[in-house]
């Protein structure tokens, strides 16, 4: 233990923050102003945040353990060794999370891919930085929460979190060839604009650019870095990993704590008079929390009732509401294998980069590992005969993808976005963990079409840009592309991960967040969101940092 202790204070010393295990761990007895469960982006705005005054003491509880490694983390390749650096740190090792053995995703605690460790997704992702479209929230977000009310939170969010559209610390473009060919078949061709993505963020029909990424220093920035270690400063607030909650504790509609296994010991935590619990653990996660906490579908609650999963709550005190995981979004995509003569792919490697790229990367901090290697993205919009209107989202990568891997092809991925009509909801399987029923993709046909529509008229600007697409015919019709889009392969109908609004505003949640029929259990993530045209990170952080001012005033 000595020699720990000494460890995390040298660390301390030449400038290293450590987070969760330099702090105490928070006492049962201490009665809490907020408990926030789940530590991702949500969530962790939302303690860091409620926590600024002093004066409220807050508890952000987290089921996964160490990430970055300046939480602890020490998960990374032997090339990392003698490093200030975790796999969690290096933009390059993005993709390798889903070839490689790793303790930061859920595993069997929910039925999708999904990061379970200190920081959420926001510690796997591809650390995408993208400002939603202001006519997202005025379209599809309730008064109090349209882009004028949101921009105090816009402007504080680009105030705490830095972000670039070109990391490495050169100042050097890599891997530019697929943005090159990209753009000669997008914009010359296509008639899409050139632009700064987030400088102009209210135009999503015909544009493309570089995606802006959420790193500091060429390394893996997010809330972890910025809001949570100004948070762990404060002596008023505290952070508990692998700590998995089980349920909120309720006396009618008021919860007065949470009950959770903490590194295998059954814990309860419990609220002051005035206290306030915010479920900030996903949208499957959360939705599920609020089931075993006896609040939504009775069909459900009976079901759980009957297998003793409710921790004893009577069906008396049910709060009935069949909204709680209804309305469950996620991107249908589309990979396009994508060929050219003038692109040169590149595979980013775990254990054993480039000599040349590895040097860059530990001694500069450049080069191909300074990004996670999405080198472009595009946007177009599908207006419909009764005025709705679906957004469109293309990414390239790097390299081809599973039969298609020869050293000039990329990965086209192609992404339904806002205005989508399909969803489904959070189910729970046999074993009671929560997952995704099968009616999220395309239970509505218009998706299919309009993606169909989208990535026929690309093809339709192919000729003359020297990009050949190998899985799908360039000359394929706009029935046979919806044909294959709508059927499963390893190219079509796969998970992006990117899941939201499974706890809708007006029919889950009222305009302070509030779950209804309860008076102070919230939820604040991807639950509450409606579908956003572009990769939704950001959009979820501005959510919390608007969702922070707004339960702050309850307090």
């Amino acid at each position: 233990m000595g020699v720990i202790l000494w460890s995390l204070l040298l660390l301390q010393a030449i400038g290293w923050t450590v987070a969760s295990p330099v702090q105490s761990q928070p006492r049962a007895t201490t009665l809490w102003d907020v408990i926030v469960i789940g530590s991702g982006p949500a969530g962790t705005i939302v303690a860091s945040r409620l926590s600024e005054s002093g004066a409220k003491k807050v508890l952000l509880l987290e089921g996964g353990g160490p990430s970055y490694f300046v939480t602890g983390g020490t998960e990374r390749p032997q090339w990392l060794a003698g490093t200030s650096l975790s796999r969690v740190d290096v933009p390059g090792l993005y993709s390798t999370i889903f070839s490689t053995p790793t303790s930061l995703t859920c595993g069997n605690k929910i039925n999708v891919f999904s990061g379970c460790t200190i920081g959420g997704n926001s510690a796997i992702n591809a650390g995408f930085f993208l400002e939603p479209p202001a006519s997202d929230f005025d379209k599809y977000f309730p008064a109090g929460w349209k882009h004028a009310d949101l921009q105090p939170s816009i402007t504080k969010l680009y105030q705490t979190q830095p972000s670039t559209d070109n990391p490495s610390q050169d100042h050097i473009r890599y891997l530019q060839s697929g943005y090159t060919v990209a753009k000669k078949w997008i914009v010359n061709n296509a008639g899409y604009s050139e632009l700064d993505i987030n400088a102009n963020a209210a135009k999503k029909t015909k544009v493309f650019g570089r995606p802006a990424y959420d790193y500091q220093n060429a390394q893996r920035s997010g809330p972890v870095i910025t809001y949570l270690q100004s948070a762990l400063k404060r002596s008023n607030f505290r952070l508990q990993s692998g700590a998995w909650v089980q349920r909120v504790i309720r006396t009618g509609n008021v919860a007065t704590g949470v009950v959770a296994d903490v590194n295998g010991v059954t814990t309860t935590y419990s609220l002051s008079s005035k206290g306030r619990v915010v479920l900030s653990a996903g949208a499957i996660k959360s939705p599920e929390l609020l089931m075993k906490s006896g609040i939504g579908d009775p069909a459900v609650l009976t079901r759980l009732h009957q297998a003793n999963k409710l921790g004893g709550i009577p069906s008396t005190s049910w709060i009935n509401n069949t909204a709680v995981g209804a309305g469950l979004f996620d991107n249908p995509n589309t990979f396009i294998e994508l060929s050219s003569p003038d692109i040169k792919s590149y595979v980013y490697s775990y254990d054993n980069p480039p000599a040349a790229d590895k040097a860059l990367y530990l001694q500069h901090r450049s080069g191909p590992y300074s990004f996670a290697g999405q080198t472009s993205v595009f946007w177009d919009t599908i207006k419909h005969a009764d005025g709705t209107v679906a957004g469109l989202q293309g990414t390239i990568g790097t390299a081809g993808y599973n039969e298609y891997t020869n050293n000039h092809t990329v990965t086209l991925n192609i992404y339904g976005t806002s205005g989508l009509k399909s969803a489904g909801k959070v189910v729970l399987d046999s074993n009671y963990i929560p997952g995704p029923s099968s009616d999220v993709y395309y239970s509505n046909p218009q998706d299919a079409k309009d993606i169909a529509t989208f990535i026929h008229g690309l093809f339709a600007a192919l000729p003359g840009s020297g990009l050949t697409p190998l899985n799908i015919p360039q000359s394929a019709t706009q029935a046979q592309i919806e044909k294959y889009i709508t059927t499963a392969s390893p190219y079509a109908r796969g998970q992006v991960n990117h899941w939201s609004s499974s706890c809708r505003f007006g029919s889950c949640v009222d305009t302070s967040t509030t779950v209804l029929g309860t008076k102070n259990i919230h939820v604040v993530d991807g639950s509450i969101v409606a579908p956003f045209t572009v990769n939704p990170q950001m959009g979820i952080m501005i959510t919390a940092e608007r969702a922070a001012e707004i339960i702050g005033k309850l307090l």
